[in-house]
C-alpha cells in the first residue's frame, strides 16, 4: 500500500512521517527542505540503508540529508527522482504491513506537475493533505487534487491541519478557527473533490503538531518523560488527536485494501484460479499423453532389447558353427597343398643357385641360404594355391557376420562397424621354421663308386641292412670270429658254406644272410683263389682283362665326373629326401596353425561386432532407465498437476464465499 503526503512546501509533511516513525529519518526544517520524493518502507534487517534511481548500491542512511535536503542536494539528482530509504520494521509497526510512506516535494515549487502525478500519484491508495493551520487551504493545493481526482476515482484523503500548537497563543479564537477549518476541509473533500459524504468527512481532517508528536516520541524513546521540554499549551490534546489520526489511518488502510487492492486482488485471484485450473487440466491432459507415449516407447524398448538378447545368442552358436567349418576347410586346404608342394620341392631346391664349394665354411653359407630359399619359395607357394581362397572365405564370413549383426546395432553406428571391419586386412602365416626343422641335415658328397662293394651292398640289402653288414665286416676284421660249421656233402669235393637256417622258422633270413657274407669275406684269400682259378679254366684271361678294362674304364670315368656340381646336385638331393620326410611332419602342424590363424581372425571380428551389439544393448538399458524414470516424474507431475487442480478450485470456493466479493 502506498502513502503519499503531498502539498505545499514547509508544511510539515516529512516531520509527519518522521512522527510516524518515531525518529528522525527524513530531511526536515524550515524553508524550502524536501526536493526529491523519498520512499520510506520497511525491511527485514536491523539496519537503515537507502537507495537512488537506477543503482542497487546501498548508502548509509546518514546520506539522506546531502541527497534529498533542497541544500545539500547532489547536483546528479533530478528533482523528479526518487530516493528509497529502508527502515527497520521493528521500529516503526506501520512497515510491517508493507506499507510504502511517500515523501514529495511541496506542489507549489514545481512546473513538472503532470508528470508527477502520472510518476508517484496513480498507484498511491491514500493521499495525506498536509496543510499549514496557520493559514488556510489554496487553490494550488485544490488546483493538484483535482488534477490527481480527474486521474484516480475517489482517491482515499486524509488533511492534517498541521502547526496546530500556534494556536495556543490565542486561545480566544482556538475554536472558531478550527471550526473554519474543517467547514473549508469538508466542502473541498464533499463539494469539490466528491470523495467522501458529509458525515464521513469530518472523520478524516486532523489538527495536530507534528514537532511536538515527534520530540515527545523521541524523548521517550530515549528515557525520557514525552511532556518533558517547553510544550504549548493543549499537547496531550493534540498527541491525542495524532494517535487518533494514526488509528483512522489503520483503518483506512485496511478498509482501503479490502476495496481497492484486496477487491482487485479477489478478482485477479479468481482469474489465476481459473487459469490455474486450465493449466493444470493442460499439464495434466499433456503428462497423460506423454506417459502413454513413454509407456509405448518403454514397450518397444523392451521388446527390441529381448529380442537383440536372443538373436544374439542363436547367432553365437550359428556363427561359431561358421567359424568352425571355414577352419577345419582350411586346415584341408593348406594340409592338401603342403603335401603336393613337399613333392615339388625338388623343383623349389633345383631353381636355388648360388656359389658351392665343398669346404665346410662355404657348404655352412649355402646350406642356410638353401633354407632360407626354400620356405620362401614354398611360403610363396602356399599363398598363390591358398591365400587369395582362405582371403575369400574369411571376407565372405566376415561379411556375413556383419549382415547378419547389423539389424541388432543402431543405425548411428552400423557404417562404422562396417568400414572398421572391412579395413582390416587379413594376412595367413606360413610358419614353416625349416631352419629349426633341417638343422640337423648332414651331407654326404663323398665320392662313391656305383660298383663298388659298398654300393653294391646297399644296393642288394637296402640301407639299413647295408649298414648292419657292413659294421659287422668291420667287426669280423676287428676280432675274428670262430668258424662256422661245415656241412659235408656226400660227395667228394672242398667243403662249402652253407648258411643256417633259422631256429625258429626254418628259413634263411636277411640277417643270417649277412653272417653268412661276413664269415665269406673272413677267407677273401682262398675265395679268391678258388673263384679266379675255376673263372680261368672257364672264360680265360682275355676276358678276365676286358672285364678288368671296363671296369677300371667305368671307375674312372664316374671319378672323372665326381666335380663341385655333381657334388652339389648330390647335396640337393640328398637334402630334398631329408627335408621331404621332416617336413611330412610338420604338414598337420602347419596347417593346424593356420587353422588357428583363420579361428583368431573370425573370433577377433565376432567379438569385436558383439562388443558393439553389447554397447547396443547397455544403450537400450540406459534408455529404458531414463524412460521409466520420465515415466514416474509424468505420474508425479499428474497427481501434483491433480492435486493444485483441486486446490485451486477450493481457493475458488473460499473467495467466493469471502466478504470482499
Amino acid at each position: 500500500m502506498s502513502i503519499l503526503f503531498v502539498l505545499r512546501t514547509s508544511n510539515g509533511k516529512s516531520t509527519v512521517i518522521n512522527a510516524m516513525l518515531r525518529d528522525r529519518v527524513l530531511p526536515s526544517g524550515i524553508g524550502h527542505t524536501t526536493n526529491c520524493f523519498l520512499s520510506v518502507e520497511g525491511t527485514d534487517e536491523d539496519k537503515a540503508y537507502l537507495k537512488t534511481d537506477g543503482s542497487d548500491e546501498e548508502k548509509s542512511i546518514k546520506t539522506v540529508n546531502q541527497l534529498a535536503h533542497a541544500l545539500h542536494m547532489d547536483e546528479s539528482l533530478d528533482a523528479g527522482c526518487l530516493v528509497r530509504v529502508f527502515w527497520p520494521k521493528t521500529k516503526c509497526a506501520l512497515l510491517r504491513d508493507d506499507l510504502v510512506l511517500v515523501d514529495s516535494p511541496g506542489t507549489d515549487v514545481t512546473t513538472q506537475l503532470d508528470s508527477w502525478i502520472d510518476k508517484f500519484c496513480l498507484d498511491a491508495d491514500v493521499f495525506v493533505l498536509v496543510a499549514n493551520s496557520e493559514s488556510t487551504l489554496m487553490n494550488t493545493e485544490k488546483h493538484f487534487f483535482h488534477k490527481v481526482n480527474e486521474r484516480l476515482s475517489k482517491p482515499n484523503i486524509f488533511i492534517l491541519n498541521n502547526r496546530w500548537d500556534a494556536s495556543a497563543n490565542e486561545p480566544e479564537y482556538m475554536d472558531d478557527v478550527r471550526k473554519q477549518h474543517t467547514d473549508r476541509c469538508v466542502n473541498f473533500l464533499v463539494e469539490e473533490l466528491k470523495v467522501l459524504d458529509r458525515e464521513e468527512a469530518p472523520n478524516h481532517i486532523f489538527f495536530v503538531s507534528a514537532k511536538e508528536v515527534l520530540n515527545s516520541r523521541m524523548q521517550r524513546a530515549q528515557g525520557m518523560p514525552e511532556t518533558g521540554g517547553a510544550l504549548a499549551e493543549g499537547f496531550k490534546e493534540r498527541l491525542k488527536e495524532f494517535q487518533c489520526f494514526e488509528r483512522r489511518f489503520e483503518e483506512c488502510i485496511s478498509q482501503s485494501a479490502v476495496k481497492t487492492k484486496f477487491e482487485q486482488h479477489t478478482i485477479r485471484a479468481k482469474q489465476i484460479t481459473e487459469q490455474v485450473k486450465s493449466i493444470m487440466d493442460a499439464i495434466n491432459i499433456e503428462a497423460a499423453e506423454k506417459r502413454v507415449a513413454a509407456l509405448e516407447d518403454r514397450e518397444y524398448q523392451m521388446d527390441r532389447l529381448e529380442f537383440v538378447k536372443n538373436q544374439l545368442n542363436l547367432l553365437i552358436e550359428d556363427i561359431k558353427k561358421k567359424i568352425k567349418a571355414i577352419s577345419e576347410d582350411v586346415e584341408s586346404k593348406v594340409s592338401t597343398a603342403m603335401g603336393e608342394e613337399i613333392c615339388r620341392l625338388h623343383v623349389i631346391v633345383d631353381e636355388f643357385h648360388t656359389d658351392f664349394h665343398p669346404s665346410p665354411q662355404v657348404l655352412k653359407i649355402y646350406k642356410a641360404e638353401l633354407l632360407a630359399h626354400v620356405e620362401e619359395g614354398m611360403g610363396k607357394n602356399l599363398a598363390y594355391r591358398c591365400s587369395n581362397a582362405v582371403n575369400a572365405s574369411v571376407q565372405s564370413t566376415q561379411q556375413y557376420m556383419i549382415e547378419s549383426m547389423l539389424p541388432l546395432l543402431p543405425s548411428s553406428t552400423q557404417s562404422q562397424v562396417s568400414m572398421l571391419v572391412n579395413s582390416r586386412k587379413f594376412d595367413m602365416s606360413y610358419d614353416l621354421n625349416c631352419a629349426t626343422l633341417c638343422s640337423d641335415f648332414q651331407e654326404d658328397i663323398e665320392f662313391k663308386f656305383s660298383l663298388g662293394w659298398k654300393a653294391l651292398v646297399h644296393r642288394f640289402l637296402g640301407p639299413s641292412n647295408a649298414e648292419r653288414a657292413l659294421q659287422l665286416v668291420d667287426q669280423k676284421f676287428q676280432a675274428p670270429r670262430p668258424a662256422l660249421p661245415q656241412a659235408q656233402t656226400p660227395s667228394s669235393g672242398p667243403p662249402s658254406i652253407v648258411a643256417l637256417p633259422n631256429q625258429q622258422t626254418g628259413l634263411m633270413t636277411q640277417e643270417d644272410l649277412i653272417v653268412a657274407i661276413a664269415s665269406l669275406n673272413s677267407r677273401t684269400s682262398m675265395g679268391a683263389l678258388v673263384v679266379g682259378g675255376v673263372v680261368w679254366r672257364a672264360v680265360g684271361w682275355r676276358l678276365i682283362a676286358l672285364s678288368a678294362s671296363l671296369y677300371g674304364l667305368l671307375y674312372l670315368y664316374e671319378r672323372l665326373t665326381w666335380t663341385t656340381k655333381a657334388k652339389e646336385r648330390a647335396l640337393k638331393r640328398q637334402f630334398v629326401d631329408y627335408a621331404s620326410d621332416k617336413m611330412q611332419l610338420m604338414v598337420s602342424l602347419t596347417s593346424a596353425n593356420c587353422s588357428k590363424q583363420v579361428q583368431q581372425e573370425m573370433a577377433t571380428t565376432f567379438a569385436r561386432l558383439c562388443q558393439q551389439v553389447d554397447q547396443t544393448q547397455r544403450e537400450l538399458e540406459a534408455e529404458i532407465r531414463q524412460l521409466t524414470a520420465k515415466i514416474d516424474q509424468l505420474e508425479t507431475v499428474q497427481s501434483r498437476s491433480k492435486s493444485l487442480r483441486h486446490k485451486a478450485t477450493e481457493l475458488e470456493k473460499q473467495l467466493e464465499e469471502s466478504p470482499s466479493s
